[in-house]
């Protein structure tokens, strides 16, 4: 089918190319006109096409409707994936859980207005330890729904099949957690390069330099993600941070003082809560990391 100048949904990025899907289904290879548009995977674009060339130009990034982003060394944001309705957080036995980097995940999911999830991966090499169950009851509790999934069993791909459908959904996590294969597995094949977790330092390698979209069945999108060894959302308000974790949010009303930092105030329900074990220690730390994260962040976009 030819086209003129028509919107397109960025499926794949590889530097300044990309790869196009338009709304009849069909695909294409753009490039960005000029240097200062920045199309990342999940953008919808306006693109044209360039007289005998088999190449489009994007001209322009259709406002986004979120953006999941992370502060650079500069102070600014780096883009990696736009107009999600889905953070799947992957982790597994090995490389060792950072349920830290899992709550930064389920935080930059809260401020995009987007839904989160946490995904236990290769349960096929054994049943999950006492501490990884009791930190995912914990997500639960929050009102996350949590999964257990095997992409060498298929163990727990139809229940995660089911809670991407009909929508976009960026799988993240850390190196080495098994993003890829769980992906791999949810389509059938062996499309993205996967590689074992390094002996030596027990953690994963990268493996996904660029990201990609693909399309399921039931109609739902699956953005592939770089892995991390660390992760942080960029907030531009420290007093966004208590928002973002459900048990906070919830128990903050019942705080003597409006603007409570739910750090040292008296009358802080929150603080109680934590006393009370009602909200987790281990989740309250994170959000003290995160709120200290926000005002250094802040100070540098200043």
């Amino acid at each position: 089918m030819q086209h003129d100048n028509l919107k397109a949904r960025v499926v794949a990025t590889y530097g300044r190319r990309l790869d196009l899907c338009f709304a009849d289904g069909s695909e294409a290879t753009g490039r960005v006109k000029g240097r200062r548009l920045q199309p990342v995977c999940g953008d919808y674009v306006l693109a044209e096409r360039l007289p005998n060339e088999p190449e489009w130009l994007i001209t322009e990034i259709v406002e986004r409707r979120n953006e999941l982003g992370r502060p650079n060394r500069q102070g600014k944001v780096d883009i990696l994936a736009s107009n999600i309705d889905l953070v799947v957080v992957v982790t597994a036995e090995l490389p060792a859980p950072d349920w830290f980097i899992v709550d930064r995940y389920l935080c930059a999911a809260e401020l995009m207005r987007a839904a989160g999830a946490i995904v236990f991966n290769k349960t096929d090499l054994g049943e999950a330890t006492p501490a990884i169950l009791d930190a995912m009851d914990i997500y639960r509790e929050a009102g996350y729904p949590t999964l257990y999934c095997s992409a060498v069993s298929s163990s727990g791909m139809d229940d995660l099949c089911a809670l991407i459908a009909e929508r976009t959904a960026v799988v993240v996590g850390q190196s080495g957690v098994g993003k890829s294969t769980l992906i791999n597995a949810l389509f059938g094949d062996d499309s993205l390069t996967t590689a074992p977790v390094s002996r030596k330092r027990q953690e994963g390698r990268h493996t996904t330099v660029n990201s990609k979209m693909r399309t399921l069945e039931s109609g739902g999108h699956v953005i592939d993600s770089p892995g991390v060894r660390d992760y942080a959302p960029a907030i531009t308000a420290a007093e966004e941070v208590a928002q973002t974790f459900p048990e906070i949010r919830d128990a903050a009303p019942a705080c003597r003082f409006a603007n409570c930092r739910h750090l040292q105030e008296p009358g802080c329900e929150v603080v109680a809560a934590v006393a009370t074990g009602t909200i987790a220690a281990r989740r309250y730390e994170s959000y003290r990391r995160l709120y200290r994260l926000s005002l250094d962040f802040q100070r540098k976009t200043q």
